[in-house]
Parts: C-alpha cells; structure tokens; sequence
C-alpha cells in the first residue's frame, strides 16, 4: 500500500495497488484508476482531464505495473518531499552563546519505553514553551529545549548538567533566567549529615537515571542557585515528586501564609551571591505529584497537574487583563487541584508517581523573604 498525497489539498491518503476509484479524503477529489488491456508493448497511457475524475489506461503485465506506480507519483498524486527537521523553538546547541537579558532551561523527560513511562511531560514541555515564547515573549533563541523527540537534545543528566551551565553563563545583573523540569522525583537519605531538616535529599530524574543516576538538590543548589549575582532572578518550575526543597533554598512559604525557615541545621550556607531564587514546586517533600486529563477540555490530553494549573493561573489572569502575584498563582493552583481532587478525576489519569495514593500540595520557596503579593513577572 502506498501512501500518496494529492495534489490539490496536500492530504496524504493511503493508495492500495488494486485500487479502481480513490477519493481524497481531504478534499473529496474523486479519481478513477481503470486498467484495460492494451496492444502496445510496456505503454501507458494517462488521459488528462479538466474535471475532478481522471483515469489511467494500463496493461497488466508486470513492466506496466512499475511505470504505473512511477506515474501515480507524478499524476493525480504525488509522494511527499523529504522534509528537514523544522527548526523550532528551544531547537539549540548547548554550545550557543547564552542570550543576554532573558533565558530558559525546559526540561521535560517522559522515560519512553521504560517501565515508569510519563504520557504528560511531552504536552508540560509545549505547554511551557507556548507560555515563555508566546506570552512572555522571550526570544526563541534564549530557549533551550532538553526532550525526547526531535529536534531536541534529550534530557540526560550530562546534558541538563550542562544545561544549566549554559543557563548560567555570563549572568549580569538585569538577566530573568527560568528553569522548567517535567518529569519523575525520587528522595533519599542525606548525603551530608545535617544537610537537610528532615534527613532527605531531594532529586530529579533524567532519562538516564538508571545507568547514570540522579541530580541531587545540592547539585542544583550549588550549579543554579549560588552563582546569582545582584540584579538576577532565577525562576524555579519543577513539576515532579518530592519537589517541595528540590532547590535547596532557605525560605519556604506555607500555606497559611508565612515564610518559614528551611536553612540546613548543620549550617551550610544555601543562598546566593546576591541575586534572588524563586520556585514553584509541585508538592512537599514528602508528597506525590500526578499527572491527570482532568484540566484538558477534551480530557484526553495528559498532562502535569502543577504545569497544567500553573499556566492557566497566569493565562485566565492575562485574559481578565489583571495582574497576577505570586500568592495569586499559589491560590489558583491549590484551590484547582483541591477541586479536581474532590470530583475524582484527578485520579483518572497515569500518576506521575511510583505508587496510587496521592496528595499534591504546591509549595513556594525562596532564596529571601518577600511580599508574595508582588506581581509574578518573568
């Protein structure tokens, strides 16, 4: 079977050899492939017509079929060109200078064909994109994508470690960096006694976690948090399990609106040189994310509860034309999930998670106190 394109909308539609009539199923163009015996040797003929049917007069002897099947390429239909990869958004070289003033890291891992495969993180890392290029308007060239599919990079841990030198690069007072990771995370004990209050260290998962292992919240701390000079503000949306302190940084505001004290009991400075942290995490430490259809109008598109309620916290703001604080995001998405939570939908998804039971609360942490009435800029 063939798959050839017409000529008149571009839809590609399936062409069975034996086939005597085809309709477009693009634009209903009908054509007629009629074969007649013929006394010519290994002629065909094609009688062109004005008209939306058209017929080939062919023999049946095999010479015929194959210059049959080379003029169905050319008439009514037509193979596809060969196509490049396009070259879109994110689609850049770890090698590229770092674009002054805004930059992004997105990392988004789906863990194809492995046991804990994620069907949401695909449609977070568009989602995010979609966000940052089209209503931030950061250039596309200051957007660097770490995916599976192409053109992307995928996201394993040697290229999100250099991802965020790369984020980090050159930072002047001025720039707004961001970094985005969709994907599965795990804890575990301490690697530093009295690193952290509750005796765990954070972590994300890349696509080679298995064989490579795990980024560590003090890696993270130490490659995108410490370096922030004055003036910089990094921005933190990291929608996965165990996300609460994946930063490491100091302040952690709780939902009855106080900021409180995260700082390491052994004392270990986890600040920056000067600049200022932010993050949005999926849920505590201890809590598990989801991913869910439940906020998809259609509810068949998958996607990270955080991620999803995020974004629309941000958009249905920009339609109101009203600004929107960092307290108003944490609101919309604690009140969102809660509602999905209550409908049951929320659980109808593929979990982003290694077990059933879920309870997701977003949290907000920082590197400094500040009024969380402030509005959310990027």
């Amino acid at each position: 079977m063939e798959a050839l394109t017409c000529k008149k909308c571009r839809r590609t539609s399936s062409l069975p050899s034996s086939a005597q009539r085809i309709r477009c199923y693009g634009c209903k163009t009908v054509y007629s492939l009629s074969t007649t015996t013929t006394t010519t040797t290994d002629a065909v003929r094609y009688k062109g017509s004005t008209t939306d049917e058209r017929s080939l007069d062919l023999s049946k002897n095999k010479t015929e079929a194959k210059l049959c099947r080379s003029l169905r390429r050319k008439l009514p239909f037509t193979n596809p060109a060969p196509q490049q990869s396009p070259s879109l958004p994110g689609a850049i070289s770890l090698d590229n200078e770092a674009h002054r003033g805004r930059r992004a890291l997105i990392c988004g891992v789906s863990y194809k064909n492995q046991k804990h495969e994620l069907k949401g993180s695909a449609q977070d890392v568009k989602k995010m994109s979609s966000l940052l290029l089209d209503h931030y308007h950061f250039p596309a060239e200051s957007v660097l994508i770490l995916a599976e599919q192409e053109p992307y990079l995928p996201p394993t841990r040697r290229h999100i470690e250099a991802g965020f030198e790369w984020l980090m690069r050159g930072v002047q007072r001025g720039d707004s960096l961001v970094f985005y990771f969709s994907g599965h995370g795990k804890r575990q004990r301490e690697v530093v006694r009295g690193d952290e209050i509750d005796g765990f260290d954070e972590t994300i998962c890349p696509v080679d976690f298995e064989e490579n292992g795990m980024i560590v919240d003090n890696y993270i701390n130490r490659a995108i948090v410490r370096p922030l000079v004055p003036g910089v503000t990094l921005h933190a949306i990291i929608d996965s399990c165990h996300s609460g302190t994946i930063l490491d940084l100091p302040h952690v505001y709780d939902i009855k609106g106080k900021w409180e004290d995260n700082s390491p009991p052994s004392g270990a400075y986890k600040g920056t040189k000067g600049g200022k942290a932010i993050c949005f995490s999926a849920c505590e430490d201890y809590q598990l994310a989801a991913d869910t259809t439940v906020f998809s109008k259609s509810e068949k598109e998958m996607t990270g509860a955080m991620t999803i309620t995020f974004i629309q916290a941000i958009k249905k703001s920009g339609d109101r034309k009203e600004k929107i604080s960092y307290q108003g995001i944490m609101n919309y998405m604690h009140e969102s999930i809660k509602q999905a939570g209550k409908s049951g939908g929320f659980f109808a998804g593929i979990h982003r998670i290694f077990h059933r039971r879920i309870l997701q609360d977003p949290l907000l942490s920082s590197s400094e106190d500040f009024d969380t009435s402030t509005e959310f800029m990027l």
